[in-house]
């Protein structure tokens, strides 16, 4: 059977810790990443800075209306209970998700491009997307060419984190010269390939955008 999906309502609620075997725990809290517009409602998830205005990454298959929807982000705060606090604390972004609508999710499927058969996949395969600039993001499909300031080491992607001290995020990005918007946001421990969920209510409407970044264990 492909991956499962994770109990993320846990994952997004502030407050929820956990521990690894190596004895440092982590307790969430939630960031806002302000609203990102979808002016075409189809979903583009990827790393930023070397997939965004590259024409490789299509949006998913499952749209949304039109609109302007909010991001956020789960972040673990990092420690260990036998040490004093850090000055500057350890912060990973665990998951981020784009909130569509405002019914529970009741159930999970994974983010398809075309092309993608989830009948294909093996035992805790999935679907996703490669980091390898430590960071992921959602933008609109129309947004793929709109950022030709992000095209070099410059540009308004880049200041986002410098400016923040390369804080986490989620930050929302503009483009200056074009307008379209971006949340971009550091991806768990870094590089890798990384899920995105679809989470639908009991009326089978989408609620959620949500993409995982294996930060935290599943809750005992």
């Amino acid at each position: 059977m492909p991956m499962s999906p994770r109990d993320y309502t846990w994952l997004f609620t502030p407050g929820s810790s956990f521990a690894y075997e190596s004895g440092t725990t982590g307790v969430i809290h939630v960031a806002d990443g302000g609203e990102l517009d979808l002016p075409t409602g189809q979903v583009v998830a990827s790393d930023p800075f070397v997939y965004l205005g590259s024409g490789d990454i299509e949006p998913f298959t499952v749209s949304v209306p039109p609109g302007r929807y909010r991001v956020e982000a789960a972040v673990a705060t990092l420690g260990r209970p036998d040490e004093p606090p850090a000055d500057r604390p350890h912060l990973r972004v665990a998951a981020a998700r784009v909130v569509i609508g405002t019914e529970p999710t009741t159930s999970w499927e994974l983010a398809l491009r075309p092309d993608q058969d989830p009948a294909e996949l093996g035992d805790d395969e999935f679907y996703g997307y490669g980091v390898d600039a430590g960071t992921g993001c959602f933008y609109d499909a129309s947004a793929e060419d709109a950022f030709p300031e992000a095209q070099e080491d410059e540009g308004p992607l880049w200041d986002a984190f410098e400016n923040s001290d390369w804080s986490p995020g989620p930050h929302l990005v503009t483009s200056p010269s074009t307008g379209h918007t971006l949340v971009a946001f550091t991806s768990g421990w870094g590089d890798g390939f990384y899920p995105t969920w679809i989470g639908r209510s009991a009326s089978g409407e989408v609620t959620c955008f949500l993409t995982d970044f294996f930060v935290v264990p599943d809750p005992s």
